[in-house]
């Protein structure tokens, strides 16, 4: 059987479209729906139902989908373990990463770790770290950078680095210009957070409710996806956000942000690998002793 074609396939079955489809493995429609047809006469059962753009997998397409998974991690696996014998290291890896580490702590050491093994193929899928758990599950990625207290059963954590959370505004700017602040005070100020599933926002969430404090209780401005959006805000009104240390280094450096600290108060959390406990493959693991190496 055609590998390809599998990954053609489950491709287009976890993304029910076939123009995804074609976007993810950089091949023409046509070809992706040419795949499709092979399979779907070599079994000799429809694979999908297909209700005009609308895409639904049939059981028989349910049926390969497991099988497919099963036989392309066997695959991966397999590449692996005979480019060690041959002393390369070959596969795919596909990382989910929360945007924060995605953004700030992976980008170097992806490109050390390309530059060391030209012929792993890796993708980074960058969402909130509720999501990228979720990824996991629906096997969509093969290993997890996450930022958030909460542990999902069925899920192995492996800690990576400690991360410190602060709050900026700009310099010029009246809050900018503060020193610190009670929390107390901390409640009437005008904040800009990042949104709810969060990794950031799940630590303030859970730091604040220690001192009895929730989030109805703060001046929540605006709730926003990204990071650096929060910091263009930030920069444009009088207002301030608690972000991640090494997402405003730049910031800092250059004077644009400036730390207001809050008094006897510090939000320290850590960044996590994330993987499935029983589908754990080694080259996941060689990424993660080389991250672990890296820092």
């Amino acid at each position: 059987m055609d590998i390809f074609r599998l990954r053609v396939f489950i491709s287009a079955a976890k993304n029910l479209s076939f123009t995804k489809c074609s976007k993810e493995l950089f091949i023409s429609q046509p070809a992706v729906s040419k795949h499709i047809l092979e399979l779907e006469h070599e079994f000799n059962v429809p694979l999908f139902h297909r209700k005009g753009s609308q895409l639904e997998l049939t059981t028989a397409g349910s049926t390969l989908l497991s099988h497919a998974t099963a036989i392309m991690n066997d695959y991966d696996r397999m590449n692996y373990e005979m480019g060690l014998l041959a002393n390369t290291v070959t596969g795919e890896l596909r990382l989910g990463a929360s945007t924060t580490i995605s953004q700030y702590v992976l980008p170097p050491i992806l490109a050390q770790f390309s530059e060391l093994f030209p012929q792993v193929k890796i993708s980074v899928k960058s969402d909130n770290s509720e999501h990228i758990e979720a990824a996991l599950f629906n096997n969509d990625i093969d290993l997890g950078l996450v930022e958030n207290y909460s542990r999902q059963t069925g899920l192995q954590y492996e800690h990576l680095m400690d991360d410190e959370l602060v709050m900026v505004g700009d310099l010029n700017k009246k809050y900018g210009k503060t020193e610190e602040v009670t929390l107390d005070e901390l409640q009437s100020l005008p904040l800009i957070l990042r949104e709810n599933g969060s990794g950031t926002l799940e630590v303030i969430e859970r730091q604040l409710e220690q001192r009895g404090i929730t989030l109805p209780m703060l001046n929540v401005v605006m709730q926003l996806g990204s990071t650096e959006a929060i910091k263009s805000f930030v920069q444009n009104s009088d207002t301030l956000a608690i972000l991640s240390v090494v997402s405003v280094r730049k910031e800092l450096v250059n004077n644009q942000l400036h730390v207001i600290d809050i008094e006897g108060f510090d939000l320290v959390r850590h960044f996590d690998f994330v993987y499935r406990k029983s589908e754990h493959n080694q080259l996941s693991q060689r990424f993660m002793d080389f991250t672990f190496k890296s820092l």
